[in-house]
């Protein structure tokens, strides 16, 4: 087995190439390698999150400060991972700091009522309008779960249409082949950014279907957008056949002060959020149409439960308050998105001009390299991608002190600014001339 998530293809330059830079990398990394093997002893595969790990060992992070790492052997990094797209506020925002503070101050959980979750779900509200009413959760995959979960009450049908490509959470992943441990709704597959035939099985399956979800630019699946004309297509098909639409925006509402659903005008049925918007802390929240959330008032007498020790958290409600209010304003996400179309803008002509097969796909702040000429538009296109060549950059990058995910992906924080665009440009520019000597267009 290949040291590595590559092929078996044999000893070529390009193999080799990875081959060497892991070699390279564990010589240089032996406290994060010891880490790991401690932490194996505890763990299964020494990890406790899948997507952290990779071969031959992931990386220890033991300190981080503005958009800088610092791994157990001493290296520092330029984070451009941001934490998955959660790390929008850096390492340490120090207003959002404070706040976590004075509410360590008060007390952290009461078992009743606070005056800070109606404070940010205020807040929330003013930047999604389409989430008449919203319940806080714990994490982005809880907030898609009980979306679901209310979906199949309010339609009083069971089906799901999913994406392939999509990411709603660990339970919730649609791969090609599927996941082993998906929650078993009935799921209706359909392939990401194809109109014509989403249609046709949105209509052959209406008569049952309670929810179409989606992500208005796939996330775990390479950061591909969706087409607006196909965002438009799901609403006013959901519409005709009595279905909700539900956007999950745990990831893409960062590009824009109102998401993605506010840059193209779409509203959807329900809206999930999670990542950034409890300021750092674990946060889901799910939301939508007054007539549908309402199902879980409980004066009602037929009110749904919805349970959740940690829902309102002091430490979620507080940060992500000043987080929304005061750090991650209009004005920032503007020109934060702005930042991140410039880099993937840069990053591309770079990799044109050098004639390479690699390509930056999404929006604003999120982006994915992947290792094809031309920018994907749906998981199909990236059938063949060979995996070797995003290991190759990614031990690159790493011994260059730039920090990415090991499958590509970059979100970008508020306090990344030029200084560090400019290295990272600086940096894949000296490398240039190597990856061409080994990947072939």
């Amino acid at each position: 087995m290949l040291p590595f998530d590559a092929p078996s293809a044999g000893d070529n330059a390009l193999t080799d190439a990875v081959m060497a830079a892991a070699s390279d990398y564990a010589a240089r990394n032996p406290r994060s390698a010891a880490a790991h093997a401690e932490a194996a002893q505890v763990l299964p595969g020494g990890n406790t999150r899948s997507v952290l790990h990779y071969d031959p060992f992931p990386l220890a992070m033991v300190r981080g400060r503005g958009c800088r790492l610092w791994d157990a052997d001493g290296h520092e990094y330029i984070d451009f991972l941001g934490e998955f797209t959660a790390g929008i506020y850096g390492h340490s925002d120090p207003q959002i700091a404070a706040a976590i503070r004075a509410a360590l101050d008060d007390g952290l959980n009461f078992g009743s009522q606070t005056l800070r979750e109606a404070d940010l779900a205020g807040l929330i509200k003013a930047r999604f309008p389409s989430m008449e009413l919203l319940r806080f959760t714990n994490s982005g995959t809880e907030a898609n779960l009980m979306a679901l979960a209310l979906a199949t009450a309010h339609t009083g049908r069971k089906s799901v249409m999913v994406f392939e490509g999509g990411y709603h959470g660990g339970v919730l992943t649609f791969p090609k082949g599927g996941s082993a441990v998906n929650v078993p709704h009935p799921y209706v597959t359909a392939d990401f950014n194809d109109t014509d035939g989403t249609r046709t099985l949105i209509r052959a399956h209406a008569a049952d279907l309670a929810a179409v979800i989606i992500e208005p630019m796939l996330g775990g699946g390479g950061c591909l957008p969706a087409d607006p004309a196909f965002l438009r297509m799901l609403r006013d098909e959901a519409t005709a056949a009595g279905a909700l639409l539900i956007f999950d925006e745990v990831m893409t509402s960062r590009l824009s002060p109102g998401g993605i659903q506010g840059l193209v005008g779409i509203t959807p049925d329900m809206t999930t959020l999670g990542k950034y918007i409890g300021g750092g802390m674990s946060a889901g929240a799910f939301g939508g149409l007054g007539a549908i959330m309402g199902r879980f008032d409980p004066r009602r007498t037929d009110a749904l439960p919805h349970a959740g020790t940690f829902n309102n958290n002091a430490l979620t409600m507080a940060a992500g308050a000043v987080g929304l209010r005061d750090v991650f304003t209009p004005a920032a996400a503007n020109a934060l998105n702005a930042r991140g179309d410039r880099l993937r803008t840069a990053l591309n002509a770079a990799f044109i001009g050098a004639d390479l097969p690699l390509c930056m796909a999404g929006m604003g702040s999120l982006m994915n390299i992947h290792p094809v000429a031309a920018i994907p538009n749906s998981p199909r296109d990236l059938a063949h991608a060979d995996k070797r060549i995003r290991d190759l950059i990614f031990f690159d990058l790493a011994e260059d002190g730039i920090y990415i995910a090991r499958r590509g992906l970059m979100a970008l924080s508020q306090v990344l600014g030029d200084t560090e665009i400019d290295r990272m440009m600086a940096v894949v520019t000296a490398r240039l001339p190597r990856w061409q000597g080994l990947m072939v267009r």
